[in-house]
């Protein structure tokens, strides 16, 4: 899951951040309004947090213009402004869900997550032959046998799973596994994959397609 934090408190948005990363989320930050809104159009986020109360560009006027560009990204509003009247204004406005400050971090994760499983294209649970994922409860298996991996690995197979068949090139899964400050030059995906192969064990479910990528065919 890659998430953008839009939030113009840079220590609570480093914060936000790093703790989202220990999750196994990659995570990218905006301190204002307007470069936040430049980051959602330009990549691909499963979910956006955006406070409200924005420089630059209000984030109110961040959430409408990803509404209006049909933003596949879900929107969780983080604000101070927690009334009712508040909640519902956010929610009006096109969010999908609105938390107020001060929040338990336990509880913003629990929501990112429902948040991205929202989507039709990415049910609770995925099968795929005898490979077996628990998005909802982050838990792998195959053959009816547990595999225990790494947050890296897991966010690997999820984006090979969610391409339904698609191949999926190493740039992507960087992207979408990492988050802006991965090195682009790295073989980390390399070497990630190959330990999620070793773990899947065999018949070896990921093909690749050489100069391309990877599928889960």
């Amino acid at each position: 899951m890659r998430v953008l934090i839009v939030e113009d408190q840079p220590t609570l948005a480093d914060d936000i951040a790093d703790g989202l990363r220990d999750q196994g989320m990659a995570a990218d930050v905006a301190y204002d309004g307007a470069s936040g809104l430049d980051k959602a159009l330009m990549n691909q986020y499963d979910v956006v947090i955006v406070d409200r109360d924005l420089p630059k560009i209000h984030g109110d006027a961040v959430c409408a213009a990803l509404v209006g560009a049909r933003s596949p990204a879900r929107i969780l509003m983080l604000t101070a402004a927690g009334t009712i009247g508040d909640r519902v204004e956010g929610l009006n406005l096109g969010a999908d869900d609105y938390l107020p400050k001060p929040f338990a971090f336990a509880e913003l994760v629990a929501r990112l997550r429902a948040l991205a499983r929202r989507s039709p294209a990415s049910p609770p649970v995925v099968v795929k032959h005898d490979l077996v994922f628990d998005r909802a409860r982050r838990r792998v298996s195959r053959g009816g046998r547990p595999v225990t991996l790494t947050r890296k690995e897991m966010g690997i197979l999820e984006v090979l799973l969610a391409a339904d068949g698609g191949v999926v090139s190493a740039e992507e899964l960087l992207e979408r596994v990492w988050d802006e400050n991965a090195d682009p030059f790295t073989h980390t995906v390399t070497v990630t994959l190959a330990r999620l192969r070793r773990k899947l064990g065999n018949p070896d479910l990921i093909e690749t397609v050489i100069g391309s990528g990877y599928r889960l065919p």
